[in-house]
Parts: structure tokens; sequence; C-alpha cells
């Protein structure tokens, strides 16, 4: 840019570099009456009104536009002038409206949990405090108690191959599988792991016939598995 002293004194430059040129043309009629004298009023909505800071005799001369009270003073009348005008004509911001429309959406399933009732053999899906469904299920034996307390969902297998707990044998995916088509592991001490889970034994659900899982017919447990996700709590109680 132009660095020019004369140039930084001279108002219609200094308009003109503003690259304003509505700007311009509403300081027009305020510089000239800056140079007549007379007050200079700001835009509406203000109650102060601008007077140049050396003010000529009535039958003086206007000043000139060189001279040194205009170098000095009209920079500043452009600056406030040019303040005044962002302040008060600058459009509002809309309203947001709905916000939920830019947010993220909860997650559904972060409000469900599970509470199995031993005592029913019948696990209830709750949604927030609000019961869902629930289904009936098999529980541990006696001597093989499904145990009580606070857990979460820690594994969850599409067709899961099941291992015997004594002799180590894999029996893989099929209507065989003593685990049926969907686990959902809950609970572990480190080497054995109980959960929910299917069964090709659909008679035993409803009693106490596990050895700690938790039994259900395979259309349940296929329902169930997509209501929960990693991480849902799971509460046991008598």
């Amino acid at each position: 840019m132009n660095s020019d002293p004369k140039s930084s004194s001279n108002p219609l430059k200094l308009l003109r570099s503003l690259r304003l040129s509505h700007l311009s043309l509403l300081l027009m009629p305020l510089l000239s009456s800056w140079q007549a004298g007379a007050a200079v009023a700001l835009p509406s909505g203000s109650a102060d009104a601008i007077r140049p800071s050396t003010v000529s005799a009535p039958n003086a001369a206007a000043p000139s536009v060189n001279s040194p009270a205009t170098a000095n003073f009209v920079p500043q009348l452009v600056i406030d002038i040019a303040n005044q005008i962002s302040v008060t004509t600058s459009p509002g911001l809309p309203a947001l409206g709905h916000p939920e429309k830019f947010l993220p959406s909860p997650d559904p399933l972060a409000q469900i949990h599970l509470v199995l009732k031993l005592s029913e053999r019948r696990v209830y899906v709750y949604d927030r405090d609000q019961v869902k469904t629930s289904f009936p299920v098999a529980i541990g034996r006696a001597g093989w108690e499904t145990p009580t307390g606070k857990y979460q969902v820690i594994q969850m297998q599409h067709d899961p191959i099941w291992q015997h707990p004594f002799t180590g044998e894999l029996v893989p995916p099929g209507s065989d599988n003593p685990l049926g088509v969907r686990w959902i592991g809950f609970w572990t001490d480190g080497t054995n792991y109980i959960g929910f889970h299917g069964t090709p034994n659909a008679e035993s659900v409803g009693r106490p016939a596990s050895h700690g899982c938790v039994r259900m017919y395979n259309q349940d447990v296929v329902k169930l598995f997509d209501m929960v996700e990693i991480g849902t709590p799971v509460e046991v109680v008598p």
C-alpha cells in the first residue's frame, strides 16, 4: 500500500483506501458539514454529536483539507463513523431454531440396561426406567448358580464356537452347539465366562439347568443381541 503522507491526510483518498463504496457515500455529507464547522450527527441510535476539534469562526474560510487540523482529525473521524456504522448496520444472527438438528444424535443403546431376576427366571430389558421387553431364561443349577451383582456386556459373538469346560473339546457353530446362535458374555473370572446364549435344548428354558450361564430361546437371544452393545449394564438380582 502507498504510504505517502499526503495520501493519508486526504480524506477522500483515505475513504478510497477503505474500499467501502457505501461508506464513502455516507461520509461525504459528514465531511462537508465538518468543513463548514457544523455539528456532525452520528447515525441514528447515537445520543452524541461529533464536532471537529477546531471550529472556524463564522466568517472564516473553511480549513484546507491539507491543514494540520484536518490531517489530525479526519482519520479519527473516519474511524469513529466507520465503527458506528459497523455497529448499527450489522445484521443480527438468525435464531438457532431447533438445536437438535445440529447436535449429534444420542445413541439409543446407551440408555439400555438389563436386569436378570433369578427368582423369576426372566431377563428384563430397560430403556432408562421403563421396561421395554423381557424374555424367559434358564439359570445356573444348584452348585453352579448364576452369580449376582452388577456387570456389563464384555463379549458379543454371532454363531459362537463352544469349548467344553472340562475336556477342552471345541464344538463348531451349528444346530448342536450348546451356545445356540448368539453369545453375550457379561462375567468372567479370567478363565471361565458366563453370559446369555441360545440353546438347542429349548425345554430347559425357565428352569435352573445350566453351569451358570443364562440360556435363552434362539429367537429371543437374537432379539436381545440386537438391543445391546459392549458396555451395556447387566444387573443380576436374586
